[in-house]
Formats: C-alpha cells, structure tokens, sequence
C-alpha cells in the first residue's frame, strides 16, 4: 500500500491514494498509520476517494456552493483522527490533500473543488506556494463552557463543519494542561469537540492552543483556527478581514468574509513510500502498540516493533528509513 506523509503548520497527516474507494481502512489501521511509535505517526489519515466512486456523501453547509466554483469536486477527501474516529473536516488537511492531488497530476490548478462530509470546498493554488481553502460558512452558536485541569473556562461554540469551543484567556497559553480532554457539556457537544485557547495578540491577532477531538493536543489546526477567529471577532465587534493566526507549529490567515472563512498556510509533503505487507497483515496489531516491545531497544535509543517494520520512504530518489518520534 502506497503512502505519503505530509503536514500543514506540523499539524501531520498520513495520505491513502484509494480511487476506487476499495482499500477497506479501518478505525484499527488508522490507529495503527497514526502511531508515533509503532505505525507512521500522524495527527489523522487523508484518503483520497474519487467522488463518483465514493459511497459516503457529504452534506451541504446550508450555502450555494464553494465562492466562485470551480465545478463538480472529482476528489473526496475521508478525514479519520488519529484513534480512527471519523471527522467532518480539516482545515490544515484539505490543504495538504490538495498539495498531494496537484503534486500527482490528479487535480490542475490553481482553483478546483474537493468534496468532505462538510460539502464542497473550493481550493486556491497560491502563487506564493500556499493553499487557501474556502471553509464554508461559519455559524456561532453561543455560550458554551469547557473544564481543563478542573477549572472550568467560558467560550464560544463555532461551528466550521465539526464542532469547536473557542476560549478567549487572558493567561500564557503555555500554561495550560491539555493533556487530557477537555471536559464539555454533552449537551452542546453530543459528538465531542475541538477545544480552543486563543489570546488576542493584536487588533486583528491571536495565538492559539488547540485540544482536538479524537487526536488529542495538536501543533496547529486549520478549523480550530477559523473557530478561534470568529470567537475574537465576536468579542471585539469586529467585521470582515484578514486575521493572523499564530498556532505552536507556525502562521495560518483566516480571512472573514460575509458569514464564511478563507483559511491560508503551508502544505508540505515530506516523503511517499509502502507499508510493508507484513506490517499490514502482523496477527497481533495491539502487540505492535504495547511499549513493552520495544525494551529491546532502549538502551541504544532504537525500537525494535513486535511486527516488522511499517513502511519504508523514498525521499527525493532516495530510501530513507522512518524513525519514530
């Protein structure tokens, strides 16, 4: 099996080429990609489906269609976070999925559409190298509140296609434990949610800390970027424009724009290779997971998996192996 291995502002994705949506992936083996010790490591999976073979539809987002079209979406694009649970969108992954269709020759640029369980999204090839996404519409809910560290903080509930709880503090971001979920009202959030810590920093400004949905803490996340804009624009009256977004793993621009988000930044493929075949079909894949296996080699800062190794990468010609991190 085929993989790339990419990331938007070090949010990091394993991408499936799977045109014929036939490769049966897997709550399990998405856990398996995702493994930073075991698998490849990754904060979600990215599959590539072609849309007319693809036998999950994605609803609208209560709008026309992607600003300015660019015609019927050939690509769908099937986000599971890292413990294999299935996510409306990505922000930070679109981009990347769309850096790994032109970089194939499967999309042409500069403008095309990919379809997502949120609907439509229209695609930007920026000449500066960047991928902008149209992020749809973006609907605040209201109030919400969520518990980290036993202390409970207020925010606002955003919708961007998946659910999110943007938190303006007033205190260093870095202090915060996001370690463990935060706790939310399961009545506001009857499918969890990301959680957001956001810090004005400017008149149009923020920093950010995101707590994501089934992956847990992330270097940086493209909807939770969009969420933590409209909290801050909300809190300061603000109107339509561009917003810098500062997340741990680089620089996003969200761009407000008649009730939807532009969402601007990075799109890096790393490397491409296989999954070893041994590695897919290992009789135990739990064992390949237990920190146990890998005493063997601690002590000369290797790890020797249960299960052969998962994959092996080619990078600009030549073979590289993954190490963990």
């Amino acid at each position: 099996m085929r993989f790339a291995k990419g990331h938007g502002t070090e949010n990091d994705f394993v991408i499936l080429l799977d045109p014929d949506d036939s490769s049966g992936l897997t709550a399990d083996l998405t856990a398996r990609l995702c493994d930073r010790r075991a698998g490849i490591g990754a904060d979600g999976v990215l599959r590539a489906v072609r849309a007319a073979a693809c036998r999950i539809a994605g609803p609208t987002d209560g709008a026309p269609g992607p600003a300015g079209g660019a015609g019927e979406p050939e690509w769908f694009m099937d986000y599971r976070n890292a413990d294999g649970s299935v996510a409306e969108m990505c922000g930070n992954g679109i981009r990347v999925f769309a850096r790994y269709l032109v970089r194939h020759g499967l999309a042409a640029g500069p403008d095309f559409t990919v379809a997502t369980r949120s609907g439509p999204r229209l695609i930007r090839m920026c000449a500066d190298g960047g991928v902008a996404v149209d992020m749809g519409a973006v609907a605040v809910l209201g109030p919400g509140s969520a518990v980290i560290a036993g202390q409970a903080y207020p925010g606002l509930r955003v919708s961007v296609g998946n659910p999110h709880l943007a938190c303006l503090v007033a205190g260093p971001l870095a202090a915060f434990d996001l370690s463990r979920p935060p706790r939310l009202d399961p009545g506001q959030f009857p499918e969890g949610g990301n959680v957001e810590l956001v810090q004005a920093t400017g008149p149009a400004s923020v920093a950010m800390r995101v707590h994501e949905r089934g992956s847990g803490e992330t270097r940086s996340c493209g909807t939770g970027a969009v969420a933590a804009v409209a909290a801050a624009a909300s809190a300061t009256g603000s109107g339509d424009g561009a917003w810098a977004v500062r997340v741990p793993g680089g620089d996003l621009t969200v761009t407000l724009e008649a009730g939807r988000a532009w969402l601007t930044g990075p799109a890096v493929i790393v490397a491409e290779g296989d999954l070893d075949p041994s590695w897919l079909t290992a009789p135990d894949a739990d064992e390949a997971r237990n920190p146990a296996t890998r005493e063997a080699g601690a002590a000369d800062g290797t790890f020797t998996p249960a299960a052969p190794g998962p994959a092996h990468l080619h990078d600009r010609g030549r073979s590289v192996g993954l190490s963990p991190r």
